[in-house]
């Protein structure tokens, strides 16, 4: 009997190794949920950012005029200049001024953000836009019509949702989400996501679920992404 208790005895103790080693945590256990291929979003990054925001369906666009967000291109900074050349002298290289001071005259917007081409501006035969990167009718279907006018208004102009772009693509994007437009540059997806994401934490403005779900396709591309 002796004889076939030691070969036993080191099965059950093979055995029992395995099992130990198997519920062990370590590289092989599955990661959490989160951002690119399972893994948890990175602290601070856009990604992480997404699942601040609140999810909601879009409310009717009832009662939406772009004079609920103030005169157009107010100059909300006080330095003298509406808002819209402010933007155009930050997007812009080769900048003329037109009175030495304030409104641009010309200049090139080099690598334009949404279609990745060089676009010549020409003050009055311009194809360039100022784009808000969160579509005012978009912001106002998802919580900015109960906001008050100040806030609408420093929405409107607040750098951080303004970019100069090619006029034809700001244009086929109207008013879209990332569920609904995307720039056709793939190349600066994660950044527009990026800063989509930044605007609507900063005003708690909502997303829909498709939308949540359209950002994280993006910035599940560049999980380290961080807010503008």
């Amino acid at each position: 009997m002796l004889t076939y208790r030691k070969p036993l005895a080191a099965t059950v103790l093979a055995v029992a190794a395995l099992v130990a080693t198997a519920c062990s945590p370590g590289s092989d256990t599955p990661a959490s949920d989160g951002g690119a291929g399972g893994r948890p979003a990175a602290r601070g990054s856009a990604l992480a950012a997404v699942d601040t925001l609140t999810v909601k369906g879009r409310a009717p666009k009832t009662g939406y005029e772009r004079e609920k967000f103030g005169r157009a291109w107010a100059d909300v900074d006080g330095n003298g200049c509406g808002t819209r050349d402010d933007v155009l002298r930050r997007d812009l290289t080769g900048v003329r001024l037109t009175d030495g001071r304030c409104k641009v005259a010309s200049g090139t917007l080099t690598d334009d953000p949404y279609t990745g081409t060089t676009v010549e501006y020409v003050r009055g035969r311009s194809k360039v836009d100022i784009d808000h990167v969160v579509a005012l009718s978009d912001a106002w279907q998802k919580g900015a019509r109960k906001w008050d006018a100040d806030t609408r208004r420093r929405f409107a102009n607040d750098p951080l949702n303004l970019l100069a772009v090619d006029s034809s693509a700001n244009r086929r994007k109207s008013d879209g989400d990332a569920a609904t437009w995307l720039p056709p540059n793939r190349a600066y997806r994660c950044t527009y996501v990026a800063r989509q994401v930044a605007v609507k934490k900063k005003y708690g403005v909502w997303v829909t679920g498709a939308e949540r779900d359209a950002m994280k396709r993006v910035l599940d591309r560049c999980p380290q992404q961080k807010l503008p």
